[in-house]
């Protein structure tokens, strides 16, 4: 209960599936299960920092901006992005 009591502090809609149910929530699945192939079990780190790191330079210096996705045309996360908002630029600046 700790849990979804956090999440409703936060204002977060926690994952409604069963366990081991991933329907609701592939996309992130599909992320870790990314995350852990390319990069946790082929390095270790002295440290928790060293691998925040590490964690942190391979999405914000490698997946977001360069990792094409299916799912996203081909394109990476920052380019399906940045397409999106020149397709729709009042939405982006209306906050929706």
């Amino acid at each position: 209960m700790l849990f979804g009591e956090r999440c409703a502090r936060a204002g977060i809609t926690p994952s409604t599936g069963s366990k081991g149910d991933c329907f609701d929530n592939a996309c992130s699945e599909s992320f870790h299960a990314t995350l852990k192939k390319e990069l946790i079990y082929r390095h270790t780190w002295a440290t928790r920092a060293e691998a925040r790191t590490a964690i942190f330079e391979y999405i914000e210096g490698w997946y977001n901006p360069h990792r094409r996705h299916s799912k996203l045309g081909y394109l990476s996360p920052a380019a399906y992005e940045q397409a999106h908002r020149e397709a729709a630029p009042e939405a982006v600046t209306a906050g929706v």
